[in-house]
């Protein structure tokens, strides 16, 4: 498993070690041991969910205010272009975002940490999207970023001169711009 720094060096991008041949490939997608050692974090992971999307639906900027998680998310069909938006309060890099392709062709994975809102649209068709977390959903604390909002300024495919008309929730249509938001207090660096 070898980890890459993304812009911000929490935000991990982390690709597998892929056995294959004319008959197809194997990779083993998640080892602790080898999570710990690669990211040099100590994070245990209790749910694992899956979503399947259809070409053009964008889901996030999610984050929650108690329990937040952290996510390993990868694509085991079709693409996305996955998003974290850095919103730990002090941070050097608070408002900034990283983006990454993730396909079931690159195999890549990214870490996204507590601290962090998340969110990705499908690029392809439709997508099957896999996701660990640190921690357990809690609706109640769950709240959400508007894509769109123009202090993050997101670069999403496809937005050339907002351009793009993503298929969102009716919840992700309510998203709130950044400033101002509630934000995870456990989190918050000094």
């Amino acid at each position: 498993m070898k980890a890459t720094q993304t812009s911000i060096p929490e935000v991990l991008i982390i690709e597998p070690k892929v056995f294959g041949d004319e008959r197809g490939f194997f990779y083993e997608s998640f080892n602790q041991k080898a999570f710990n050692e690669a990211t040099g974090t100590n994070h245990q992971f209790v749910q694992d969910n899956h979503s399947r999307s259809a070409k053009g639906v964008l889901r996030g900027l999610h984050y929650q205010v108690e329990q937040p998680q952290g996510k390993l998310v990868r694509v085991v069909r079709g693409a996305v272009f996955d998003v974290a938006v850095d919103i730990r309060k002090g941070s050097a890099t608070f408002g900034q975002w990283v983006g990454v392709e993730l396909s079931e062709d690159n195999h890549r994975q990214l870490w996204v940490p507590p601290g962090f809102a998340h969110g990705f649209l499908v690029l392809s068709e439709s997508t099957d999207f896999l996701y660990k977390t640190t921690d357990y959903y809690n609706a109640a604390h769950e709240r959400c970023i508007a894509w769109d909002d123009p202090t993050i300024a997101i670069d999403w495919p496809g937005n050339k001169k907002g351009a793009l008309i993503p298929n969102l929730s009716i919840k992700d249509g309510k998203g709130k711009n950044l400033i101002g938001l509630d934000m995870p207090v456990e989190i918050v660096q000094k």
